[in-house]
């Protein structure tokens, strides 16, 4: 069965109504018709739906069920990701976002390469998340990750200890990763470095701020390996794969 994204303007009582693209994509590209089945999704509540009326630019379709979606983890990952070089950034958003992360926050470490101006980083964080959005259409999700940033490291340290547990991936050691307890969590942060990780200062920074050193191992991990990597053990570990 399709599935989309919705906002809170297309929710009309007993009624949910399409306009614009995904109109337009439903009544010529999937060819739908009146009576077919289509899933909305809007902040992980699933609504099951049968189409009523369709004209060129709209599609009116009724609710017949909804209820929280099946698809969402009940820990909910906040990524934080130092900013890699090139399109990396956009890989690890279609991963993660795949496996079940809620959030992917960018910030800039003192090793960051990439360090685009705010114009640039404003048209990034748009294509940003529209690739979180088409990545949880095709994963079969039912809440679109929130794509944030560009933070300095001292916001993002800030954000990410607010968290009921909060891991600092640190090449240098600490515990591993397997052996984190989030089984109590509902919410959990976990940060990454860019190419070249964390120096000192930023690690004793995160750590002073509540945050445990996460080793992954005796094999260093490129930076777009590394939080596809973590989000899978994580969700391994709190029982979603």
């Amino acid at each position: 069965m399709p599935r989309f994204f919705i906002d809170e303007d297309a929710l009309r009582g007993d009624e949910i109504v399409i306009t614009g693209g995904d109109a337009v994509h439903i009544g010529r590209s999937l060819r739908m018709k009146t009576g077919d089945e289509i899933t909305f999704c809007r902040m992980g509540i699933e609504y099951k739906t049968v189409i009523e009326k369709m004209t060129s630019d709209e599609v009116y379709c009724k609710i017949t069920e909804q209820s929280p979606s099946s698809s969402e983890p009940r820990l909910r990952l906040s990524l934080y990701q130092a900013l890699p070089k090139q399109d990396k950034a956009e890989l690890i958003i279609q991963k993660c976002t795949e496996l079940g992360a809620a959030e992917i926050v960018f910030f800039l470490s003192r090793r960051c390469v990439s360090r685009p101006d705010e114009k640039s980083a404003q048209k990034k964080l748009i294509r940003w998340q529209k690739i979180a959005e088409e990545a949880a259409k095709q994963s079969g999700r039912g809440e679109i990750p929130v794509i944030r940033g560009i933070l300095s490291f001292d916001e993002a340290v800030n954000s990410f200890a607010d968290k009921d547990i909060s891991l600092f991936c640190y090449e240098n050691g600490g515990q591993r990763l397997s052996e984190a307890d989030i089984s109590s969590a509902n919410t959990c942060g976990v940060m990454i470095g860019a190419e070249g990780g964390f120096d000192r200062d930023e690690e004793e920074k995160a750590c002073a701020a509540g945050a445990t050193p996460i080793w992954l191992g005796k094999r260093i991990l490129r930076c777009e390996t590394c939080p596809i990597a973590v989000t899978a053990i994580i969700m391994n570990i709190a029982g979603e794969m």
